[in-house]
């Protein structure tokens, strides 16, 4: 079927416009542009330049890795098309893959930046304990079919918390002049059922968030990873604190693997 025909010969004044995106990240390497490799940014682009003729730059409040998905992504970009953002939001996602989609666009603030307006970002995680889970769940959870001590998780969690230096949890590669962040609120909770559509799956599955001032990279996942080390009873809880005072990564636990990782919400 052939694509849409838009069209884009009448040129206005420069406008910004922001995105709000959810997407499956399963099938692409993460949210940043990369030479022969499906992005989320990648695609993004592709199509803005089919609808509107111009080299567009979409910038987004978070840069999610590999396989990442997001519920509440949110991105800006500048344009001097006339189309109206709802027949924008329309245009692209009649291009886009179904696995990603433009929830809302807007007009935005001349001063509005999705990145460095934020005032906050929140992550969620999801862990199945289950040995057998629901075939369409295994791309948003990670599954360790062992009994981790919940009690343990939730004590460990708040040394999260507050201002510090998160080296020992920054994942290899990152560009962040600074490993300073701040943790504003952190939560684990365990639930017994997974709402999916219309449907209640049954299960033992634990939820751990964090919302901060910015993330480095790797950082939900390694410090999710750190938190199965202390449910599998090999380091305590105290031992956080330890850690982050290390930093040193080859402290810390495991890095989660991508599947089980949301974007959440940008607070601006």
């Amino acid at each position: 079927m052939a694509a849409p025909a838009y069209s884009f010969r009448v040129n206005y004044a420069m406008r910004n416009i922001r995105l709000l995106i959810q997407y499956d990240g399963t099938a692409y390497s993460g949210w940043q542009s990369q030479p022969d490799a499906a992005t989320i940014q990648g695609l993004l682009e592709g199509c803005l330049k089919k609808i509107t003729g111009e080299d567009i730059s979409v910038i987004a409040a978070g840069r999610t890795d590999a396989g990442v998905h997001a519920l509440g992504q949110v991105a800006c970009l500048r344009t001097s098309s006339g189309m109206a953002p709802d027949v924008l939001r329309n245009a692209l996602d009649a291009l886009l893959p179904v696995d990603i989609r433009i929830m809302r666009a807007d007009e935005a603030d001349e001063s509005f930046h999705a990145r460095f307006s934020a005032r906050s970002k929140s992550y969620v995680y999801i862990i199945s304990t289950d040995r057998i889970i629901a075939p369409f769940l295994h791309r948003y959870v990670w599954r360790l079919p062992y009994n981790l001590d919940i009690a343990a998780m939730k004590e460990s969690i708040p040394y999260f918390d507050g201002t510090h230096d998160f080296s020992a949890f920054r994942g290899s590669g990152c560009g962040a002049r600074t490993a300073v962040r701040t943790i504003i609120k952190s939560s684990l909770e365990a639930y017994g059922s997974f709402d999916f559509m219309v449907f209640r799956l049954s299960g033992n599955f634990i939820k751990v968030r964090f919302e901060g001032d910015a993330f480095l990279r790797h950082m939900v996942r390694n410090m999710v990873g750190t938190l199965v080390e202390v449910g599998r009873g090999r380091i305590k809880p105290s031992d956080i604190e330890i850690i982050m005072k290390g930093l040193d990564r080859r402290c810390a636990g495991p890095t989660a693997p991508a599947c089980g990782l949301f974007l959440e919400n940008i607070t601006y």
